[in-house]
């Protein structure tokens, strides 16, 4: 009976034996695919959040080439505001290009006694400048050179001979123009508050102006862009009561529509 059960018992301890090792494979493989789970989660939630960044950063894109496309719509709109006043100016829309002397009149048709007196004498180039709506040559020339830049684009070297302009001919009769143009070479190139500066000086010193509408809505404009939008709007009302009819007060008033839908929507 002894050496059945211990016969028995030697049978049964591999059985056992292996029962144990498969049970510890089966503890292993669960702890394997535990992690896995474990390590997929993670790396799901990994993927949630890269998503969320990516849709973030999708619509901050978005919202910088909005804000490009707006940039570049008020480039072009002051580049063509620009192009007219000057197509406009070299048409004879402003006193600013008269020549900087007259032709000598005819003999059938004698001069008034006004100008005629200029011309008893040699003339010199203080009488030139002190004729109404006439510079001296050495100020025309100064003036035609700053322009020709500003013609051509080349803002900086417009914006630097206008202001030398200004320091050695302030009284000229090519001051008022002077201060416009040098005021519009800065609202080109987005320095609005230097801008600012130039046209409300042509606004106080020279009143009597014929640009005096324009430089004032040049005022709103740059307030405009600087988002003071009250001083904006007074001041674009203030062109439309003052200046009735003019080309400023229209642009004026357009303006002012404007800045009412954008505050309605």
């Amino acid at each position: 009976m002894a050496g059945a059960i211990a016969s028995a018992t030697l049978f049964a301890l591999p059985a056992i034996a292996q029962d144990r090792l498969s049970l510890a494979d089966r503890v292993s493989r669960l702890e394997q695919q535990s992690q896995a789970n474990a390590g997929n989660t993670s790396l799901v939630n990994q993927v949630n959040d890269l998503q969320q960044q990516l849709s973030q950063l999708q619509g901050q894109i978005e919202e910088l080439q909005h804000q490009n496309q707006q940039l570049q719509d008020s480039q072009k709109a002051q580049y063509a505001d620009v192009d007219s006043r000057l197509g406009r100016l070299e048409k004879g829309g402003a006193p600013a290009q008269a020549p900087a002397t007259a032709p000598a009149p005819q003999a059938s048709a004698p001069a008034p006694a006004a100008q005629q007196q200029p011309q008893a004498a040699a003339p010199a180039p203080a009488a030139a400048s002190s004729s109404p709506g006439q510079a001296a040559p050495a100020e025309q020339a100064a003036y035609d050179a700053a322009f020709k830049s500003l013609r051509g684009g080349d803002y900086v070297t417009a914006s630097r001979g206008f202001r030398d302009f200004l320091t050695k001919y302030p009284d000229s009769p090519l001051a008022p123009n002077a201060y416009y143009w040098l005021g519009e070479s800065y609202y080109v190139t987005m320095n609005y508050p230097v801008a600012i500066e130039a046209f409300q000086r042509l606004v106080k010193q020279f009143p009597q102006s014929e640009k005096v509408s324009d430089g004032l809505l040049k005022v709103g404009y740059c307030q405009i862009e600087l988002k003071q939008q009250d001083a904006a709007i007074a001041t674009l009302k203030q062109v439309t009561t003052k200046y009735p009819g003019t080309k400023a007060a229209g642009l004026a008033q357009e303006r002012l529509r404007r800045l009412q839908r954008q505050t309605a929507n």
